[in-house]
Parts: C-alpha cells; structure tokens; sequence
C-alpha cells in the first residue's frame, strides 16, 4: 500500500473528481441520452488509477468481481449504482488504512 497515495488530501481530490462524473452520470440516466456509457468508462479508468496508485489494499471486498461487473455493461443503472458504492466503500476502507497507518507510526 502507498501511504502516501492513500493522504487525505490525494484521495479527496480522486473523489471530487468522480463527484463531478457521478453528478453527470445521474443526469445521463435520467435523461437517457446515451451518453452514461462514455461517462461510466470515464469513471472506470479514475477508479482504476486511484486503485493502481493507492494500492489493491483500498479495494472493498470482492472489488475486483464488482469492478467487471461494471465493465461489462457500463450504460446499465445497476452498474452506475454499483460503481458509486465502490468508491464509497474505498473511501472509507482508505480512510480506515490511513488511521491504523498512522496508529502504526506511534508504536
């Protein structure tokens, strides 16, 4: 793990990127223009990056089966949905390592 990627301030910029993203995902769905599927890609490669960065231990559980499952059909809702929880869950599970990283460096 890269504890350096995984600083408050590094990951707070990776999700207000996807913030942005998510807020025009949504906006594509209900609009239903077609245009979620680029966005979804787009989102994939950020998680990707905050991942290959960070370091697989930020991934939630069973984040790799997840993360296909949105690859493969990525202007489906269920796969917006599911993509949004993995970076709500991989914030947490960042904020997590961060915490015993640093309960680490006092002992």
């Amino acid at each position: 793990m890269n504890v350096e990627a995984i600083a408050k301030e590094k990951i707070d910029a990776w999700f207000a990127e996807w913030m942005e993203l998510e807020a025009k995902i949504h906006a594509a769905h209900d609009a239903r223009n077609g245009e979620a599927k680029g966005l979804m890609e787009e989102a994939i490669v950020l998680f990707e990056r905050l991942v290959q960065e960070a370091g697989d231990e930020v991934l939630p559980i069973n984040g790799v089966e997840r993360l296909n499952f949105i690859k493969a059909k990525p202007s489906q809702y269920a796969c917006y949905r599911q993509l949004d929880e993995l970076y709500k869950e991989t914030k947490k599970r960042t904020a997590r390592l961060r915490l015993q990283a640093t309960k680490i460096d006092r002992n």
